[in-house]
């Protein structure tokens, strides 16, 4: 078997690792040329906090590689509207106006993970899972990525983009007043929902920051962290290079095994 160095990695600048979270930013990896020829489509996860750019990413991401673009809120939706045993559970709970149970909303992913296009042509699961329990729930299930993709951008630019957003109710655009100006002869009717406040959305970073911390720890030796604050055909280059270098480890026997045992003494991440 091909002797790998890519179980060392360099951990995130200024943080370290702790039992929680220890992501990589860096991968190093040996790999043939021709590795993962012949062998399962990919498993990407990817995470992200509001407005850092993970709906833009997972269009291209389905665009180049043809997985099967999977969001644990549009599959909830599709399930309720079709009326299916999982989506009438749902609706009694979205009906009386409490939070859908972890079990009903993993049952759900399940079924689409086993179907055929999926076989077929691998998944990006988005923006689940959101909460330690949710990672729990699905590892159980025997659900877990080759890669996690985290896209990270400071909270203050988070803020400005969420903050900046502007609706035409009319046409259903977004725009933006710093980075994406909307015409002058739309200007009077546009509209900032409700949850884009300022106070809205630091709320919702807090949730979001606190959930990541505790997900990481389930997925510390497939993920990579992908720096949010550039162009998005930047970040694009990164989740690229990313995504074809787990391709490439596909043929690795090792991390085959690491995938399925990642407390293992042999697959442990250390510092280079």
């Amino acid at each position: 078997m091909q002797a790998l160095s890519s179980r060392n990695v360099q951990q995130r600048s200024g943080t370290g690792c702790n039992a929680s979270r220890c992501c990589a930013r860096v991968r190093s990896v040996a790999v043939k040329a021709d590795a993962g020829n012949g062998t399962r489509p990919l498993r990407v996860m990817i995470s992200g906090a509001p407005a850092a750019g993970k709906g833009t990413q997972c269009a291209k991401i389905v665009e180049k590689y043809g997985f099967v673009h999977i969001s644990a809120g549009d599959l909830l939706r599709e399930q309720v509207a079709l009326g299916s045993p999982a989506g009438k559970r749902a609706k009694d709970f979205m009906d009386r106006g409490v939070l859908v149970p972890d079990d009903v909303v993993v049952d759900m992913i399940k079924d689409r993970l086993a179907q055929k296009d999926v076989a077929e042509r691998g998944w990006l699961l988005d923006g689940y899972p959101r909460s330690a329990s949710q990672a729990e729930a699905i590892e159980k299930e025997g659900i877990r990525p080759d890669l996690f993709l985290l896209i990270e951008v400071p909270s203050e630019l988070l803020v400005e983009r969420v903050v900046g957003r502007r609706l035409d109710p009319k046409t259903g655009a977004i725009y933006h007043l710093k980075y994406k100006p909307p015409p002058a002869e739309v200007v009077d009717r546009l509209v900032q929902r409700s949850d884009d406040t300022e106070e809205k959305c630091k709320t919702r970073l807090e949730t979001h920051f606190k959930n990541v911390e505790a997900v990481m720890g389930y997925y510390n030796t497939c993920c990579l962290e992908i720096d949010g604050n550039r162009s998005m055909d930047a970040v694009f280059a990164s989740v690229s290079a990313a995504i074809d270098q787990a391709k490439a480890k596909l043929g690795d026997p090792m991390e085959e095994f690491c995938a399925g045992n990642p407390s293992d003494l042999e697959c442990k991440v250390f510092d280079e």
